[in-house]
């Protein structure tokens, strides 16, 4: 079993790295069967969810070289199929972005609905209304979503009756090559979201509005290969600051869009932490006590739920009574349980998480319930007393780039029991 062990208490010092966004990175690499050439990603985290989707773009008959450690080239000129693998496509939850990128490109698709992290229902059900608005027919077959439009896709409007990431960003997908013009109302604003139109424009598409809650898709004849270099990525950021704010120290975070960090910059402000911003970069300071705070998890420009766990964590070594309100998803509290075992005082009801900071937790076994979660463990690790061991780690590998190595340059006492396997990311070869 993969594991992380942790012997914590010491104050992290130094400068850590930002790679690129995993959530536009996920977003992006299906984008490319969008276009008529190759493709050259750059700073592109090498995660686990990137693999994946690189393994089901070859299943499909992509052609994926990797020519660094974080620059991908891909061309989905040639693809055989639009069916992609059950089995890959299972194990991560962006995968039904090729639903958008298949229909728009070929108008059919056939892949299954999403894994990825199990902390409350995400129905794709605003995502198969933008589909059907624009003229495609949707049927669940085979635990398969397989569309078509025999009639090619002609744009429309599209009233979100939630703010959805997801679909607002396979409606964008499916909407590029289609006839004519389609509006997103209500659209999600996150900065990956930006990030994706960006690169659909750098290789011609007509996307406007980007970030706000309107976007206007201009379709085109077709989409140009070319370069493009993905954002930072805002959520690991956002972890290595609450760590240190849990674990004390100075630590520089470089690479970095600081106005994506702002919600985060806030609250951890409020709670007591030096937070110094810079044109790439931000140093996260804290020496004294932490303070008590109250967060609500909102969507952008509002604290990211992908944020949420790791600050609650943070708060558990604060003074005073701490309420967290989770406004996006029912059930992601459920790490809360690993947090008692180290000695943490939060009693959850509903979407709501009193935490009463004891300034103290205590090393013990604990397991990542998912991605964000799992990094919570880690950042508790890292301020507790004595030895943590964290398994399940895969679900942390997921999307954080060489987590255990970035620590460690910092100052932390934490091991991995297997190095990484070459296997997932191999440099220098077709994938």
């Amino acid at each position: 079993m993969v594991q992380y062990t942790i012997h914590g208490g010491v104050p992290l010092s130094g400068e850590v790295n930002i790679s690129g966004a995993k959530n536009a990175a996920v977003a992006i690499i299906p984008a490319v069967i969008l276009a008529d050439g190759p493709c050259r990603i750059e700073n592109v985290p090498q995660i686990r969810d990137v693999t994946l989707q690189l393994e089901i773009l070859r299943d499909m008959g992509a052609r994926v070289s990797l020519v660094g450690e974080n620059t991908v080239e891909i061309d989905c000129r040639n693809l055989r199929c639009t069916r992609a693998s059950y089995d890959l496509s299972r194990k991560i939850r962006a995968s039904y972005y090729l639903i958008g990128t298949l229909l728009g490109r070929y108008h059919t698709a056939e892949v299954p609905l999403p894994g990825g992290c199990d902390f409350g229902v995400r129905p794709i059900d605003q995502h198969i209304k933008g589909f059907e608005a624009l003229g495609a027919t949707v049927e669940l077959q085979g635990g398969y979503v397989l569309t078509r439009a025999s009639n090619g896709l002609v744009g429309t409007g599209v009233y979100l009756d939630m703010v959805s990431v997801g679909a607002t960003i396979n409606i964008m997908l499916a909407a590029v090559l289609a006839e004519g013009q389609t509006v997103i109302e209500n659209a999600a604003k996150e900065p990956h979201i930006v990030d994706l139109a960006n690169f659909l424009n750098s290789m011609g598409a007509q996307i406007k509005g980007a970030g706000t809650d309107v976007i206007k898709v201009r379709g085109v004849p077709r989409l140009t290969g070319g370069t493009y270099s993905i954002i930072p990525d805002q959520i690991e950021a956002g972890t290595y600051m609450a760590a240190a704010a849990a674990a004390g120290g100075e630590v520089l975070i470089k690479n970095v869009i600081p106005k994506h960090l702002e919600c985060i910059t806030a609250k951890l402000t409020e709670m007591g932490v030096e937070v110094v911003e810079f044109d790439d970069a931000v140093l996260v300071r804290r020496h004294g006590p932490l303070s008590r705070t109250n967060v609500k998890t909102m969507p952008y420009p509002g604290f990211p739920t992908d944020m949420q766990p790791q600050l609650t964590a943070a708060l558990c070594l604060a003074r005073g009574a701490s309420m967290v309100t989770e406004g996006v998803w029912e059930n992601r509290f459920r790490y809360v349980d690993e947090l008692k075992r180290m000695g943490a005082h939060i009693t959850v009801d509903g979407r709501v998480a009193i935490v009463d900071g004891n300034g103290k937790l205590t090393g013990a076994p604990v397991k990542a319930c998912d991605l964000r979660a799992g990094a919570a463990m880690v950042i508790a690790g890292l301020a507790a007393e004595g030895t943590t061991v964290v398994e399940d780690v895969s679900h942390i590998e997921r999307g954080y780039e060489q987590l255990v190595g970035k620590l460690q340059a910092i100052g932390a006492d934490i091991t991995r029991e297997e190095e990484w396997d070459e296997t997932a990311f191999p440099v220098g070869r077709s994938v």
